[in-house]
């Protein structure tokens, strides 16, 4: 069954290459995501911090989509689906 969270058509894409949370503890990131709800970067599940999943969870916000250049896929944490855009 399709997703209907990924039925997007403007992506977001980030302001800044840069982990918005890790910025303000200083931590380091490896990969980074956009939420497509209010635009915020945030770091993968790969890094320690784990702050896109935090997001997700936290606000509700079910879309991320890859922040990395090149890497053009959208995820969502509600249904557990990726799409290419």
């Amino acid at each position: 069954m399709p997703c209907e969270h990924l039925a997007i058509t403007d992506i977001r894409l980030p302001q800044k290459f840069q982990c918005d949370e890790c910025v303000k503890t200083g931590d380091s990131w490896v990969h980074l995501r956009t939420c497509q709800t209010c635009g915020g970067t945030h770091c993968c599940d790969s890094s320690i911090n784990h702050h896109a999943t935090r997001h997700a969870q936290v606000t509700g916000h079910p879309v991320v989509a890859s922040a990395e250049p090149g890497e053009r896929w959208l995820y969502c944490y509600i249904d557990r689906k990726m799409r290419t855009y």
